[in-house]
């Protein structure tokens, strides 16, 4: 028998305004512009710019609302008197219009993949040979690889191009672009990769790489494993030193040759940072880079509208759905343009207690300042949701007299000592790192060694947390860090 009742709940429902808040705020300033061009193309109520109130168009119409039953009202006046939106531009907490905190990258160079291309057109192939070269510079990845199968790419031609080509042609060309800066690019393993740079230091003279080669070539497996011994007996060789200094001209060879080449010729993307911090004689400064305060009104042809229909036949169904229409757009303008003054207070507000938080490492840019901080504690500070501060810290950065960090960077869980005080975890990976790198490395430190130099430093820390530490600072395990 089915019985028909009521039930009350509680739902907490987003409005479109804070919807749009939401979406903006996670948005970093690098990217705000293309978001602010994406509204103005499907808002015309919303328009780039600043504009001067014109007093006499403020009082015509004001009188007028809809009210036609069941409907909602249309306030003209809600639109022409509104000078905070009618004419808006945020402002930075620095003050100022001063330019040159406008806009400030790191400087950025070409992207690899322009690099290649522009080295492919040096080689003056032909028009077939040269979609191959394109072809292959495609898949070449971030960190340098082809790690895409040749058969595969000649498959790739021949489907989404129409090139009819072979396996030996591709890979000649293939070796062509290994020719090209940075050193190793365009390599199918690790092992290519180092033998590609080792080819570029070959003059015929040098042993070292001469026994480089050798021992990537015939001893890859043991080299990788750091069984030297064994490198040294296929060698046919007792003279460690004959070895160690080829293993480390190996070991200085760089493994990425796409994420960071000593050429410089791959740069990384551009970061420009939402918040500059000046240090003047020890008061820190706090600003909002300008890039985020955009000039933004609404559109005086929209308000005309309004006026029009003030003066006109208010039942005529067609003019009433006009300015609804306008309603609606007018609505939308002035939501973006509240949500983008939201998120820079937002902004502002966060940042400034994590400065606050943070004083003494924003005073001296000394790591080991860094106090255990985490999204509550900012949270709290500002009265704040945990989601809000997030947000804001995902993904911006600020700029400091000492370098850029992204604000993630600030964020860390706490370790206690044995003085009962909490430290940031940034210390205590300083300190693993400072360690591993006095050590000796022909007798490295284990884990378990490393959390008992740690905790005579008054440190309370686990074995598996040091080891953790130590993955989060991309440092081998003892076993891969021996040297001869």
């Amino acid at each position: 028998m089915q019985k028909l009742g009521l039930n009350q709940s509680l739902q907490q429902k987003l409005s479109p305004q804070q919807i749009q808040f939401i979406k903006l705020l996670q948005v970093p300033t690098a990217e705000l512009e293309s978001r602010i061009e994406e509204e103005l193309e499907i808002n015309p109520a919303l328009e780039e710019g600043q504009e001067e109130p014109d007093q006499d168009d403020k009082q015509d119409g004001e009188d007028y609302q809809e009210t036609s039953g069941g409907e909602e009202e249309v306030d003209i006046k809600d639109y022409l008197r509104d000078d905070e939106y009618s004419s808006y531009k945020t402002q930075s907490d620095g003050g100022g219009d001063d330019d040159d905190d406008r806009e400030m990258p790191i400087p950025m160079g070409t992207s690899l993949h322009e690099q290649l291309m522009t080295q492919l057109g040096y080689l003056g192939l032909n028009e077939h040979q040269e979609a191959i070269g394109r072809q292959l510079v495609g898949s070449i990845e971030a960190d340098g690889y082809i790690r895409r199968d040749l058969e595969a790419i000649v498959n790739d031609l021949a489907f989404s191009q129409g090139i009819e080509t072979t396996l030996e042609e591709v890979e000649s060309i293939l070796k062509k672009i290994q020719s090209f800066d940075p050193a190793g690019i365009a390599a199918r393993n690790l092992q290519e990769c180092l033998l590609l740079q080792l080819d570029r230091m070959d003059n015929g003279h040098d042993i070292d790489v001469a026994v480089a080669k050798k021992i990537l070539t015939e001893s890859f497996e043991e080299f990788t494993k750091k069984h030297y011994q064994k490198i040294q007996k296929k060698l046919g060789t007792e003279d460690e030193e004959f070895v160690r200094d080829a293993v480390e001209l190996i070991i200085r060879l760089n493994p990425k040759p796409g994420s960071g080449s000593s050429s410089g010729m791959v740069k990384n993307q551009v970061i420009i940072p939402d918040f500059i911090l000046t240090n003047n004689n020890g008061k820190l400064e706090l600003a909002l880079n300008s890039r985020n305060a955009p000039e933004l009104r609404i559109s005086r042809s929209y308000t005309d509208m309004f006026k029009a229909y003030d003066k006109g036949d208010k039942k005529d169904k067609k003019l009433k759905e006009a300015v609804t229409f306008v309603k609606q757009k007018l609505d939308a303008a002035k939501w973006f343009i509240d949500a983008i003054k939201q998120r820079q207070q937002t902004l502002l507000k966060t940042m400034k207690a994590i400065v606050d938080f943070q004083y003494e490492f924003f005073q001296e840019g000394d790591e080991t300042k860094l106090r255990p901080m985490i999204l509550k504690d900012i949270a709290q500070m500002i009265n704040m949701d945990i989601s809000t501060v997030s947000r804001v810290a995902s993904s911006k950065a600020i700029q400091t007299d000492f370098g850029i960090y992204q604000l993630k960077y600030f964020f860390s869980e706490g370790i206690s000592t044995d003085s009962g005080e909490e430290v940031s975890s940034r210390e205590v990976k300083q300190i693993i790192k400072d360690i591993i790198e006095g050590e000796d490395k022909s007798k490295p430190y284990s884990d378990d060694k490393l959390e008992t130099i740690l905790n005579e430093k008054g440190y309370n820390i686990a074995r598996r947390t040091v080891a953790k530490y130590r993955e989060q600072l991309n440092i081998p395990v003892a076993r891969l860090r021996k040297e001869m």
